[in-house]
């Protein structure tokens, strides 16, 4: 599968998402593995190859959006997604997703990566002014990544999920433009 970098990191880089066979394939399988649904909240949905596929070409031709594919940059592996998604260029606002769905990459900071690369593109590329997401609150590990990252607590609804038989929180969370520092893009002309 050929990638592109669109945004290099130290160790990653993201890639616009496309529909190759390998995508397809990936991300069905991950979308399948309750360790990858639990944490998004998606447990209860199957998704198949033809869905997938079909998911995975319209958000190719979305030109709202920006998601993109999550690259170990030393040996070209498609690790995860990211994205900015419900933009609105009015009020400069988005909705960052992400998952690492790759397993062995998890809890070695390319979350983290992924995400910083992704609020500088978001604030410095793309003029936002605010990104928020919202999150399990049984997800301790991505909570921290997020503050970690610099986001702020905005709020709860209480018992709205039902994984497992039990209802869990879900966390609101976000972050301004004033509040991001950072330069993490590595191949960046402008310094």
């Amino acid at each position: 599968m050929q990638y592109f970098k669109k945004l290099v990191g130290d160790r990653i880089y993201l890639s616009p998402k496309d529909a190759s066979n390998e995508e397809i394939e990936k991300f069905t399988e991950w979308l399948n593995d309750f360790q990858v649904t639990d944490y998004t909240g998606r447990s209860e949905q199957i998704t198949t190859l033809s869905g997938e596929k079909e998911y995975l070409e319209n958000s190719a031709k979305n030109t709202s959006d920006r998601n993109f594919n999550i690259i170990e940059l030393k040996n070209n592996k498609l690790i995860g997604t990211t994205g900015l998604e419900q933009i609105n260029w009015i009020r400069r606002s988005a909705v960052l997703g992400i998952f690492i769905g790759d397993k062995d990459y998890r809890d070695n900071g390319y979350g983290t990566e992924a995400i910083k690369l992704l609020l500088e593109y978001g604030f410095k590329y793309l003029n936002l002014h605010s990104i928020r997401l919202e999150l399990i609150a049984i997800n301790e590990r991505a909570h921290k990544c997020y503050l970690k990252c610099g986001f702020k607590d905005t709020g709860k609804s209480r018992e709205e999920i039902f994984l497992n038989g039990k209802y869990y929180d879900k966390l609101y969370m976000d972050i301004l433009e004033s509040e991001f520092d950072g330069d993490y893009i590595r191949n960046k002309n402008i310094k």
